[in-house]
């Protein structure tokens, strides 16, 4: 028969609770037990064992999950209890996920929920690119300068979003594709240019899309998914610099460094040969001889 125990360190390092180094130290200290004998280094757990630490369960970290869900129209992303339509509540998943970032309570279409928290900030920050594309319907038609406008940038929220790509439908519906999270953006861009949403959709982010998930159903994104968003958000930042691509004091010296290569690099403005008075004077320059010596 197979052997399916694990190295008493690698199973206490599988919950999260420490590396297996430390656990190797907890081991030496004589603080974890194996079925109410104290354990030593070597020992193996089988399915089954009661592991102890200072007496007390190890809880085993749970699974990552990564889910891609169809929000219905009224249900608005929070975890906050005290709203009776959150996210969380209508999905009734037994772990314990939130969602990244957000749909407001009118729109419809494909969210993130998760239990990885360090995803969060890579996927949602401008600066990092990661596109999300929407289906938008308009209560009017819509003209080649709206399109034009859309794409180029409107300024609201005291700021101008972002060019973005724009495509238009049929009459009244247009798909546009954002890299920007701002506050109900695309509802108060379209109302900058006289127009108003009647519907929202989110089709995808990144390079996961909607598909067949009916609304109000989720599904786990696939192995190969997980592995190609992991790959995405590889060299994404988490934090709020990555909108800038360099900083004020970076930039201050880049801007030096470069000054100071334009001073030391002489310019030679001529091509081919050089006339007689410049050769002289190089050459007297590196002698270091001047006139009257």
């Amino acid at each position: 028969m197979p052997d399916n125990s694990l190295s008493l360190n690698k199973f206490i390092s599988n919950t999260g609770r420490c590396s297996r180094r430390e656990a190797d130290k907890l081991i030496k200290e004589g603080r974890v037990t194996i079925n109410g004998k104290v354990a030593i280094l070597g020992n193996r757990v089988n399915s089954g064992d009661k592991v102890l630490i200072d007496k007390k369960p190890l809880k085993a970290k749970p699974r990552t999950l990564y889910l891609a869900f169809n929000k219905p129209v009224g249900i608005v992303c929070t975890t906050d209890e005290r709203e009776k339509k959150n996210i969380i509540r209508f999905i009734n998943h037994p772990q314990r996920l939130f969602p990244i970032g957000r749909l407001d309570k009118p729109s419809q279409g494909l969210i993130f929920l998760t239990n990885d928290g360090d995803i969060v900030n890579k996927i949602l920050r401008a600066g990092n690119n990661h596109e999300k594309e929407y289906q938008v319907t308009v209560d009017k038609p819509i003209t080649k300068e709206f399109i034009r406008k859309m794409g180029n940038g409107v300024p609201i929220l005291d700021t101008v979003t972002q060019p973005c790509q724009v495509t238009q439908l049929g009459d009244d519906k247009f798909k546009i594709i954002l890299t920007q999270g701002l506050n109900r953006q695309i509802r108060r861009m379209c109302e900058y240019l006289g127009y108003n949403v009647t519907r929202l959709k989110r089709t995808r982010i990144m390079h996961v899309r909607l598909s067949k998930i009916p609304p109000g159903k989720w599904r786990e994104l696939t192995q190969r998914e997980i592995k190609t968003l992991r790959h995405l958000i590889g060299d994404s930042s988490k934090t709020e610099e990555a909108s800038t691509s360099i900083s004020p004091v970076k930039k201050d010296r880049v801007k030096k460094t470069k000054q100071s290569e334009k001073e030391e690099t002489p310019i030679d403005h001529f091509e081919g040969k050089k006339p007689k008075w410049m050769v002289k004077k190089e050459r007297n320059k590196k002698r270091k001889w001047r006139p009257g010596r």
